[in-house]
């Protein structure tokens, strides 16, 4: 048995509730970092797309989304949500706070503020982690934004 499957099925629920077309793509090698998901899926850095977990001065997630080839800037993420300056959320927390392990955090599908950077947008669809580090999820950018209803922004340094 797998131990990912409860990731699976909680990532594949709330896809299907959301009434958008998606692909959950399960592979058999890791796709923890961004060139590993390269290589798995065969799209660019471009299309790959980070969701950097920070937590905020009152212990609330934040999940700046920037391309593979950038990096997340917390003083971006400040200045964009009009607040202190979060810190990076370490892997328990992420796996706490999401719900889903370090490295296999999709963009949605758990409380936070996101914020999505706009070279994110310029994509017609991007890839996001699928629920664990086996996994992928291609999505359209704009329904992105839509089901975790976050803010484009500038986060990127």
């Amino acid at each position: 048995m797998n131990p990912y499957n409860d990731y699976y099925t909680k990532l594949k629920n709330f896809m299907d509730s959301k009434s958008v077309e998606y692909q959950h793509m399960v592979y058999e090698t890791s796709c923890h970092s961004v060139d590993d998901a390269v290589l798995a899926s065969g799209e660019d850095k471009d299309t790959i797309v980070k969701s950097v977990c920070m937590i905020g001065d009152k212990g609330d997630l934040i999940v700046a989304i920037v391309s593979g080839n950038s990096r997340a800037s917390t003083s971006r993420v400040s200045k964009a949500l009009g607040i202190e300056r979060p810190r990076l959320a370490t892997a328990e927390e992420v796996l706490v706070k999401t719900g889903y392990p370090a490295g296999g955090v999709p963009s949605f599908s758990y409380p936070a503020a996101y914020l999505v950077d706009e070279k994110v947008m310029e994509k017609e669809f991007i890839i996001t982690g699928g629920g664990s580090v086996f996994a992928l999820i291609k999505i359209k950018s704009q329904d992105l934004l839509t089901i975790n209803n976050g803010k484009v922004a500038r986060v990127r340094k």
